[in-house]
């Protein structure tokens, strides 16, 4: 049995990963942490062995040998720091997307899973979704061609989370672009199978951020607590000349909405996901689209079983560990993505564009 230890008891942590681990036989959740003990104690009686222990001091529970596994569920502020602490103290690391506030924090990420031969993956369970995965498989196979042109969408019209630390740009880093922004770039870079960006123009808006007792999904949200962009919007070139266009935003008045979604441009189709998984082309002189059908069914009664991206993403990265293969979200291709949604925020601030590599450089500079 692999033993997993959860720091981070709120939201996250209940909705996605202690069910989807729970749903894993070769798994037991044997340590809960979280600064409100009662969070922690709660998710112990839900999802715990007989024998877990609960604790509010996370150095504390990676005393605990038994542990094999941390899930980093906490704010973005604490991702790094959690994460490089548990592997340094022995144990593999799942945290959830983003994988840093930063992208020096992201790479410091990196170099102690180089340094102490754990494992480090990032949460993004959006790649498990059927018509995600059915859709890499045919970028792989080459159906689309050369993918040159991409766009990477995370509008909602009014879903403010308004619970937790959403709001505050001190413990996240940012709003809606880092928070479902990174889920739609991600898959866009997946698919494009392309993590080499040049520069970055990007520009953030707080224009509905003040609206008293706004429409919202999770209820009017407190102008004065909303220090965070609701809108983020950013145009990437990368070195071999492709773009991606990344839009994003909690609250816009559109009524084209959609998340974790991604359109591609390619020399031999294109693909979107604005209506289910739509495929298009050109055949023997003649243009055609199609539409996947990637739901079981046919038979009056039984519609089949739906596969739960949350428990596939647990499930794969419990087996890379069992079976020592690399996970499906490599933590390189999570470090690319910080560094666009950090030059993205950096560009927004100066009005310029941003060169990743002279970024990476100036970094390095203030960092000696």
């Amino acid at each position: 049995m692999i033993k997993i230890g959860i720091i981070g008891c709120g939201g996250i942590a209940n909705n996605k990963h202690m069910p989807a681990l729970a749903k894993v036989e070769t798994v037991e959740m044997v340590a809960f942490c979280d600064i409100i003990e009662e969070r922690a104690s709660k998710a112990r009686e839900e999802f715990g062995t007989d024998a877990a222990n609960v604790y509010t001091d996370y150095k504390e529970l990676l005393k605990n040998e038994e542990i094999d596994v941390i899930h980093v569920c906490t704010p973005n502020i604490s991702h790094a720091e959690i994460s490089i602490a548990a592997m340094e103290s022995g144990k593999h690391v799942m945290c959830e997307k983003p994988m840093a506030k930063t992208s020096e924090e992201a790479e410091a990420m990196i170099a102690a899973m180089n340094r102490t031969g754990k494992k480090l993956t990032i949460g993004y369970q959006n790649r498990f979704r059927k018509d995600s995965s059915y859709l890499h498989k045919i970028c792989q196979k080459g159906e689309l061609g050369d993918i040159y042109n991409a766009k990477a969408h995370a509008i909602r019209r009014r879903a403010v989370p308004t619970w937790g630390v959403f709001l505050d740009e001190e413990a996240q880093g940012g709003g809606p672009l880092i928070d479902i922004g990174t889920h739609a770039l991600d898959l866009t870079l997946w698919m494009m199978n392309n993590y080499k960006p040049k520069y970055v123009v990007g520009n953030t808006y707080h224009k509905l951020a003040q609206t008293e007792n706004a429409a919202n999904a999770f209820g009017p949200w407190n102008p004065a607590e909303f220090t965070v962009e609701d809108s983020a919007f950013g145009f990437i070139v990368l070195e071999n000349g492709a773009t991606i266009y990344l839009e994003s935003s909690w609250a816009l008045n559109s009524l084209d909405v959609g998340e974790a979604q991604t359109t591609l441009h390619g020399t031999n189709g294109g693909a979107d996901m604005k209506d289910g998984l739509r495929i298009n082309g050109e055949a023997d002189g003649m243009m055609y689209d199609k539409t996947m059908v990637l739901e079981p069914g046919g038979v009056d009664f039984y519609d089949g079983s739906e596969d739960d991206p949350a428990y596939l993403e647990a499930k794969q990265w419990i087996e890379s560990i069992q079976y020592d293969t690399h996970p499906v979200v490599e933590p390189e291709q999570a470090l690319v993505v910080t560094q666009i949604l950090e030059a993205i925020y950096q560009s927004a601030k100066t009005g310029a564009p941003v060169y990743i590599n002279q970024h990476k450089e100036e970094l390095g500079k203030i960092l000696i």
